[in-house]
């Protein structure tokens, strides 16, 4: 999803949803589990709404005024998370899928200035969408494990309000903000330890309008029953953005947790 510059991003995952095939479950890049239907020429679906503890570290500016060090941890994002909203969706069919990822956040914070001259600190507030619509194939299957092959686009926007304090730029506030679109490609992958228990995770990487685009993780879970599953992981997701004095280059990085439902 949009570029978002602040110190800190996104916050905890909670996926409501999940598979009912044992251990096919697949949280993955911009989707939820893998959803295979028992009858394979008919379509499945799966939603999942969630919530990603992440932390962000980067780089983030507008106009001419000077680039902004950003670096926060995960443990410090819900004083800063004014407003967030994460969801996932999945219909799939035989070996083809589509999907979908949504990341909404709003986000107030602050952040020291290079060297502390131009300003002591600075104020950010920022508001960022990140949406990935993509499609799948599955390269590979058997019984305990299956390799998709995915493509698709994410459209990024981010709005952001800089507020210098002290130094020569006191009082300084300004807005800007930039839409932009990269097209991404990679694998999501699961692998069953157990009846109950399994491995999955994707990776995809990518560019346009951005120089870097890339999404990353891996997940453990647990078939609670033949619909639902707990899930738990490490997500990490990273973007280089540039153009006009816009700057959003950042990785926002952190545990996930949540559950998966299939119907």
């Amino acid at each position: 999803m949009l570029p978002t510059k602040e110190s800190m991003l996104l916050a905890l995952f909670v996926a409501f949803t999940a598979t009912s095939a044992p251990a096919a479950d697949n949280l993955n890049p911009a989707v939820i589990p893998e959803n295979r239907p028992s009858d394979p020429g008919q379509w499945s679906f799966a939603a999942s709404p969630y919530f990603w503890a992440a932390g962000m570290s980067g780089n983030v500016g507008q106009f001419n005024l000077p680039v902004v060090k950003v670096k926060s941890d995960f443990s410090e994002i819900l004083s800063d998370l004014d407003f967030a909203f994460m969801g996932t969706a999945e219909a799939r069919k035989d070996r083809i899928s589509i999907f979908s990822d949504v990341i909404y956040t709003k986000i107030s914070t602050a952040s020291g200035t290079p060297q502390g001259v131009l300003a002591t600190s600075v104020d950010l507030k920022s508001e960022t969408f990140a949406g990935l619509l993509g499609l799948g194939y599955t390269a590979y299957q058997d019984s305990a494990s299956s390799l998709d092959l995915v493509a698709g686009v994410r459209i990024w926007h981010a709005n952001t309000k800089l507020s210098f304090n002290g130094g020569f730029l006191d009082g300084v506030s300004r807005t800007d903000g930039a839409t932009w679109v990269d097209a991404m490609a990679g694998i999501r992958g699961k692998f069953a330890l157990t009846s109950n228990i399994y491995l999955s995770g994707w990776g995809l990487a990518g560019a346009g309008q951005a120089d870097l685009d890339w999404d990353a993780a891996a997940i453990i879970g647990y078939q609670v029953s033949d619909r639902v599953s707990a899930v738990a992981g490490y997500r990490a997701l990273g973007v280089d953005y540039r153009e006009d004095n816009f700057v959003f280059d950042v990785v926002q990085q952190g545990p996930i947790l949540g559950m998966v439902v299939r119907f």
